[in-house]
């Protein structure tokens, strides 16, 4: 980022459980093939261990072979459509232009992102879909008919690091490794680590919470009401694998609104004594 350039401050998301409240495939998709969310898990984690595979990839496989099974269609439209049916958590319809006009005031540009295992067709067909300014998610390859028929895009919770790369130096096509690998000062980049925030749910976005912090950034865990999620949350906490852990509701004045202004509120400031910093140096 150039010093004339408008600080950018990037809000990166996990999708299933962060924003909506269950994994994506079970709003539709797996009810139709006839199955309960935890038979299609269990399937799929037998699936891995059995091959040895990715479990992103089983699931993915899976989805294909059980919607052949029972005669449903898989062309990307068919996907798309079951974006409609997703459910989110209190206040994420609103949250995103209130947390945009709250940046502008602060003079600052806010732009979200997801980061998610889960399919970016699905994704695509959600009210949200256009408040993000790039999104990183599984895809199917289409054939000639417009049919699935290979994953194109695998992201698990190893690999979504990468996609923090990418925003981090606004290297946003996935063809391109070149640039993405080139060295660059971070002060130099288009949204520094210190610029970040990551929210998920769960123990597979741990390498993300874990860069996003350990850089100066911000990392948040958002749990939902029951024991098992708030467990997670409170190990995630005493591990140091985030900042803090607070209610998966978006409302304007909850927690996590009051919380997300707080640290853009910080990083303003943070941004200012920088490049007070840079420009004393330059002097001398």
């Amino acid at each position: 980022m150039g010093k004339k350039d408008k600080q950018v401050i990037a809000i990166m998301y996990d999708f299933d459980k962060t924003l909506c409240t269950k994994n994506m495939q079970e709003y539709s998709f797996i009810p139709n093939v006839g199955l309960k969310p935890s038979d299609f898990w269990e399937m799929s984690e037998k699936l891995s261990k059995k091959e040895k595979m990715d479990g992103v990839l089983a699931y993915m496989r899976l989805m294909i072979t059980e919607a052949m099974k029972h005669d449903i269609s898989i062309h990307r439209e068919d996907f798309v459509k079951l974006g409609s049916s997703l459910k989110f958590y209190n206040g994420v319809t609103e949250w995103f232009d209130r947390i945009n006009k709250y940046g502008q005031e602060k003079g600052v540009i806010v732009e979200h992102y997801i980061i998610s295992s889960g399919l970016y067709e699905i994704i695509e067909g959600s009210s949200i879909f256009s408040k993000f300014k790039d999104v990183f998610a599984c895809e199917f390859l289409y054939d000639v008919n417009g049919v699935a028929c290979w994953p194109k895009n695998v992201v698990n919770y190893t690999t979504k690091t990468q996609f923090l790369f990418r925003i981090n130096k606004g290297v946003t096509d996935l063809s391109d490794d070149k640039t993405l690998n080139e060295y660059t000062p971070e002060n130099n980049r288009r949204v520094p680590f210190r610029n970040m925030i990551y929210i998920a749910d769960g123990l597979t976005d741990v390498p993300c919470m874990r860069l996003v912090k350990s850089n100066g950034g911000f990392s948040i865990a958002v749990y939902q009401s029951n024991k098992n999620s708030k467990e997670i949350s409170k190990k995630l906490m005493v591990d140091d694998r985030v900042n803090f852990a607070v209610p998966a509701n978006y409302t304007e004045g909850e927690k996590l609104d009051v919380l997300i202004k707080d640290i853009i509120d910080q990083m303003v400031i943070n941004e200012k004594l920088i490049n007070l910093n840079e420009k004393q140096k330059s002097k001398l």
